[in-house]
């Protein structure tokens, strides 16, 4: 009997220490993969010198396929350049003051999905892409991005949640008398989007959202919901925001040579 004892005693301690160590061991590897992501996460600026002493940050994009695109979201880079000054769509690479600035082209858009491909003057380290395939609610998910610009310095910053649901592709209104022309169409022709539970903010606008454990992307975030301004979803975020699915920018960059 005591030697039984033993055993089971002998093999519970087996099967904690290993049930501990795999936790260790899952929760030191994400920042590896952090660290990984952030090489490929940019910061999206518009660069005029007689406009602005340094460039102006717009929002977050990352570097795909060989280096020389980033994907950002399209309301990111709508705005249209001053023709008659010296002023260029640039990304940022880098972290705290050696920051490295590459000129790029916006090249292809896609405004029903929020999309815009830019290219790149000089290739920097690409992300992964993760299949077409769309992630089931309750899936666990990071992204990294820029949210409060580079006040400071070009720091990345990384949140963690997971996909609350897969929903149509329209920004809730209260009434239709609320309800915009975009809004509209968007709700003729619907696509899925995927819901997060994880708390956005402005800046983080073409952010990257990755597998925790691979690092491939797997979407992009291009809403947040904000309760009153933009100064407000800093100080109160809703922790609600949005991301639009990887097979989107699958089909975009499909229509590059």
């Amino acid at each position: 009997m005591k030697n039984i004892v033993r055993l089971l005693l002998f093999s519970f301690a087996v099967l904690t220490s290993s049930g501990f160590d795999c936790y260790a061991n899952n929760n030191s590897f994400f920042p590896d993969v952090v660290k990984e992501v952030s090489k490929g996460t940019v910061a999206i600026a518009v660069n005029a010198p007689l406009k602005h002493s340094s460039p102006r940050i717009l929002g977050t994009g990352f570097v795909v396929g060989n280096g020389k695109y980033v994907i950002t979201n399209y309301h990111v880079v709508s705005e249209p350049l001053d023709p008659t000054i010296v002023e260029d769509y640039v990304v940022l690479s880098g972290e705290g003051a050696k920051v490295k600035m590459v000129k790029g082209t916006v090249e292809h858009i896609d405004p029903q999905h929020d999309l815009a491909l830019i290219v790149l003057s000089e290739p920097l380290t690409p992300l992964k892409l993760a299949d077409e395939t769309l992630l089931p609610a309750g899936s666990e998910i990071a992204f990294t991005g820029f949210p409060i610009g580079a006040i400071l310095g070009l720091f990345p910053a990384t949140h963690r949640g997971y996909i609350s649901a897969l929903t149509p592709d329209a920004i809730p209104a209260r009434s239709s008398d609320q309800l915009t022309l975009e809004m509209m169409k968007r709700l003729v022709s619907t696509s899925k989007i995927y819901q997060l539970d994880a708390t956005a903010y402005p800046g983080n606008s073409g952010s990257p959202v990755y597998d925790i454990h691979s690092g491939k992307v797997v979407g992009i975030i291009n809403k947040v919901i904000v309760k009153d301004t933009k100064e407000s979803a800093l100080s109160n975020p809703t922790g609600i925001s949005y991301a639009v699915p990887v097979t989107y920018i699958h089909k975009l960059l499909s229509r590059t040579n």
